[in-house]
């Protein structure tokens, strides 16, 4: 079928196939087999259907209508894309709006059938889904993918080269990262690990790719025994370089789709760890049958966040060039904004223009996040070409940005007053700072949780009844992708802390429709202290980007975080001033003054 050139026969098209196949309700998420953040265009099969472009979203599909959901960032953009095409919008973090797997348990009768593509739905997706429908009997349709059938000219496939991640930059090679992996699968009780996520594929192998936006991986699978490893891969995308460089570590390449037809090959009984959070229900079903699964977290998952002394040097080096790109902009900011036509999109891609200056650049970490005004309340928002204001000299402006190099990943934000501040703004400003410092400078004990850590970070905050609507803060790869597992500061990780950690510390409070604060460094788990009570740890700043001392309330702030803050200003000035012309260097010591 080929005619289907909008969302509303598209959608009639697919309701016409489940009523063939005696299906209830389709859905249809933001995913691809490899639940990567990011998705490649062949698997934007919501955004094909429904006509809403957005990178979150969640399409159900019934007999007689469809509804999305999205979260706030979206709701403006979906409205107006959705318009026309029948589908209902479910402003998703709206009170009173319920989840999709609300919904449908809400709505699917007993004995109901619910379709899905079972490639894009994850083990843990999927008994989300069942325990949601508690006792209704509802039926589960995976033989046939109804969208894929109509979707007569989806885009292939990505065909991105691979390329080797230098150990140079590194700091280990594969043949001793696949060794620590088969000795924990050892330790686990397994015989074979299967690696779907792409960040920890390209961590274990030291390949980088282009195929998904922002996160420099490529499309693959993995399986690890305790004797073999096999790459599945598109063939074309791996050059004689790389094969022979792998090969020489016993990995063997084979084609991507022959994940699903191995496993008869595999020995009676063997025991197969899979991540239920990331392996797709698709392969959990093609497993043998005389497989024993065993689900647990992923084992390069928790092996890769870990940095080792080579990439620690490397981040080091990256916040550097980083800061001087971050310095480079906030002074061209200050003498664009009031004499040029600028929007959020143009000051973000002027950034970036000054992070491509640096070397071993790759590319962005993530879409820039530029708010002005009332958008830096919007959390995480996504500035579209049809509704971005122009930006003025006066207000607050939040920029949340990040680069990928070699040798680091970053991820910063800052808040900046392009106008005269008023007093309610710096008292905002002032409170996130102290939230933020408090942190920072943090020394706890081994085994320590990212939950308790979040609770410390939100006193200041707490103390005036507000709140900050996020975790404090996400691990973040090395040359991968900026949210990473398994620690990050939230109310619900019960994960430790542990030396060579990496994760962002970014406290924020938003007022809707007024302003956002948001400020954000990037912290590397240290080594502190033993003493009689055991082994106690620290934070290192990595970041080198000064506050904007314009937007500090000083007393609101106490001797010890002043002493942080001038001591923190001292370093940005020592680390970046050397790299900067004499009139950059005026600018940032004045930036870096003490208080």
């Amino acid at each position: 079928m080929t005619n289907l050139p909008t969302p509303s026969t598209r959608i009639a098209a697919l309701q016409a196939a489940m009523t063939q196949q005696a299906v209830d309700a389709w859905l249809v998420p933001s995913a691809d087999p490899h639940q990567s953040e990011y998705v490649a265009e062949h698997w934007q099969a919501r955004s094909w259907l429904s006509g809403f472009s957005g990178s979150a979203g969640t399409l159900v599909v019934t007999q007689t209508g469809a509804g999305l959901w999205t979260d706030p960032r979206y709701h403006l953009r979906a409205e107006s894309e959705l318009a026309g095409s029948g589908v209902t919008l479910h402003r998703f973090g709206l009170a009173g709006v319920p989840s999709y797997v609300e919904w449908l348990g809400a709505h699917l009768t007993d004995s109901a059938t619910l379709g899905f593509d079972p490639a894009l739905l994850s083990i843990a997706d999927v008994a989300r889904l069942r325990s949601r429908f508690g006792d209704k009997k509802i039926h589960l349709y995976t033989k046939r993918e109804l969208v894929s059938e109509l979707w007569t000219d989806r885009p292939p496939l990505p065909e991105t080269p691979i390329f080797l991640h230098d150990e140079g930059f590194a700091g280990e090679n594969c043949a001793t990262k696949l060794a620590r992996t088969r000795a924990r699968l050892r330790e686990s009780g397994g015989d074979a690990l299967v690696l779907t996520a792409l960040d920890d594929i390209a961590w274990t192998f030291n390949i980088r790719g282009g195929d998904v936006p922002f996160n420099p991986v490529a499309i693959a699978y993995a399986l690890v025994s305790l004797h073999e490893t096999t790459v599945f891969i598109q063939p074309d995308k791996v050059d004689a370089t790389v094969q022979a460089a792998l090969e020489d570590d016993g990995v063997v390449f084979t084609a991507y789709e022959t994940i699903f037809s191995i496993w008869p090959d595999l020995p009676q009984q063997s025991r197969v760890l899979v991540d239920p959070a990331k392996t797709s229900y698709r392969l959990q079903e093609a497993i043998a049958p005389y497989c024993q699964i065993l689900k647990q977290a992923s084992i390069p998952a928790t092996l890769k966040a870990i940095k080792n002394a080579t990439e620690a040097a490397g981040l080091r080096r990256a916040h550097i060039r980083d800061g001087v790109a971050l310095v480079r902009w906030l002074i061209w900011l200050e003498e664009a904004v009031p004499s040029q036509y600028h929007t959020e999109i143009t000051l973000g891609e002027k950034l970036a223009d000054f992070r491509g200056k640096g070397d071993h650049y790759w590319g962005e970490s993530f879409g820039t996040i530029t708010g002005y005004g009332a958008n830096s309340a919007v959390g995480h928002y996504s500035p579209q070409p049809e509704t971005t204001p122009t930006v003025r000299p006066t207000g607050l402006l939040l920029s949340d940005s990040g680069g990928h190099y070699l040798d680091g990943t970053t991820d910063v934000t800052r808040v900046v007053a392009l106008g005269p501040p008023s007093a309610e703004e710096r008292q905002v400003y002032t409170l996130v700072l102290k939230c933020h410092i408090r942190l920072a400078t943090v020394r706890f004990p081994q085994g320590t949780t990212g939950s308790q850590l979040d609770a410390l970070a939100r006193e200041f905050l707490w103390r005036e009844g507000w709140n900050c609507r996020h975790g404090i803060g996400h691990g973040v790869g090395f040359f991968l992708n900026v949210h990473e597992g398994p620690q990050r500061f939230s109310t619900d990780n019960r994960v430790a802390l542990e030396p060579g950690m990496l994760t962002s510390n970014e406290p924020g409070v938003y007022f809707a429709g007024k302003f956002g604060v948001r400020l954000e460094n990037l912290l590397l788990c240290v080594a502190d202290t033993t003493t009689d009570f055991g082994d106690f740890y620290r934070f290192e700043t990595l970041t080198l980007c000064p506050f904007d001392l314009r937007l500090v309330d000083v007393s609101l702030l106490d001797e010890q975080e002043k002493i942080w803050l001038n001591g923190y200003h001292s370093a940005v000035y020592t680390a970046l001033s050397p790299l900067l012309d004499p009139t950059e260097r005026a600018w940032l010591e004045k930036a870096t003054r003490t208080i």
